[in-house]
């Protein structure tokens, strides 16, 4: 009987001593957990509580951080499945360091001066200056031709007044030069065409004007006389496709007949003095005609604008 009192008191004497030695871990619920460490993975922990009593697997998410350091501190194996669930405090903001402005060396502005000033002090301004120059130059030449006034005079005038003095030119009307005395018809010539909207000479004694058509069966603008052609000026005439079309239309086609084959078209530009074979393409603004330049013929582009002057006379004229 004394042997089994002893051996009571013994087990409970150890129980006393693991109960001692164990360790307590914080939960974050306020409870707490008081045991030894006996299994533990990535779910969690168990504890031993007693001599035969365990815990259920502790997740790691109920443990507070303390606990966590702490079952850290017990084994390295725990420590690696505990770090996941520890927050890390925040790292305190490095103190940012005071700015030094150094002195830089700054470029000194240049001088204040007016617009044409500045052009002419640099390069750039030259070139713009220049190119403007040439422009008006050409402006000069083009206005010249359409208002039909000299190209020389214009030019010039461009030259020594630039800009202002193409606009006077500009602003001129065209000039139409007055048409030459025409001789006066033998007396065997009784009867002469006229031409709706044609320069006619001055009437004189003993010519009888008696009202004709343009065009005879072919279509073709007669001359007034045999040997007299037919002057058609900018000014007095607009030159667009239906005036060639309706004074012309014998030259339209590819083979001319035989009351046309006689005829003569010419046409003066400002750039040059035509004699036009046969005109093979018109439009709104311009048409193409077949002239010999060079001995070759060749297909020229005419500008109804440049066009300062129209001649029909017949070939033997």
């Amino acid at each position: 009987m004394r042997k089994l009192v002893w051996t009571i008191f013994g087990l409970w004497l150890c129980g006393v001593f693991i109960a001692a030695g164990a360790d307590t871990y914080e939960l974050t619920d306020g409870k707490s957990m008081t045991g030894d460490v006996i299994s533990y993975n990535d779910n969690g922990i168990v504890f031993r509580l007693d001599v035969d009593k365990y815990s259920e697997r502790v997740p790691w998410t109920k443990f507070t951080q303390d606990a966590l350091k702490q079952l850290s501190s017990v084994n390295p194996k725990i420590k690696a499945l505990a770090e996941p669930f520890i927050e890390t405090p925040p790292t305190e903001r490095a103190k940012k360091s005071e700015v030094t402005v150094h002195e830089v060396t700054r470029l000194d502005l240049p001088p204040r001066s007016s617009l044409f000033g500045a052009l002419f002090s640099s390069s750039v301004g030259l070139i713009a200056l220049m190119l403007i120059y040439a422009a008006n130059i050409f402006a000069a030449y083009e206005i010249a031709i359409c208002r039909s006034r000299p190209i020389a005079m214009v030019m010039g005038v461009a030259v020594v007044l630039p800009i202002l003095g193409p606009i006077i030119f500009l602003a001129m009307p065209v000039h139409v030069e007055a048409p030459e005395p025409v001789a006066q018809p033998s007396a065997t010539a009784s009867q002469t065409f006229a031409v709706p909207g044609a320069v006619q000479p001055a009437a004189a004694a003993g010519i009888h004007i008696v009202e004709a058509s343009w065009q005879g069966k072919s279509g073709a603008a007669p001359a007034a006389n045999a040997n007299e052609p037919q002057v058609f000026q900018r000014g007095q005439f607009t030159f667009n496709r239906r005036f060639f079309e309706t004074k012309f239309s014998g030259f339209f086609a590819l083979i001319r007949r035989e009351a046309d084959k006689n005829l003569m078209l010419t046409v003066k530009t400002g750039r040059a003095n035509m004699v036009v074979e046969r005109i093979t393409r018109i439009a709104t603004n311009e048409m193409h005609v077949e002239t010999m330049q060079g001995g070759v013929k060749q297909e020229v582009m005419v500008p109804f604008a440049e066009v300062v002057e129209v001649q029909i006379k017949t070939k033997s004229a």
